[in-house]
């Protein structure tokens, strides 16, 4: 098992719940590909370096999870078609 860290910047435009709702989503497509959750650092609101779809602020979830090699690859095509999330990184922890 390998430790990774997903970033994921949700659009700003949702309410709370919907926002906590698709961070849901993101998890349990972890699950799913047989990753285990071991963190959710959520970051609040931030400024965008730039603007993405008209907005110019997001918010911000770190999750680190566990999982074998093939599981972020599986897990990125299934938040790629999420759209509320607006843009999203999976690296490898090195820690």
């Amino acid at each position: 098992m390998n430790k990774y860290e997903l970033a994921v910047v949700v659009s700003a435009k949702l309410e709370e719940e919907e926002r906590t709702a698709t961070i849901e989503k993101v998890k349990e497509q972890i699950a799913r590909f047989g990753g285990t959750v071991t963190n959710v650092d959520e970051w609040g609101k931030k400024r965008l370096a730039y603007e993405i779809q008209k907005m110019r602020e997001a918010f911000y979830y770190f999750i680190k999870f566990d999982a074998e090699p093939t599981t972020p690859g599986e897990v990125e095509k299934q938040i790629r078609i999420m759209e509320n999330v607006i843009r999203f990184l999976c690296v490898k922890d090195e820690a």
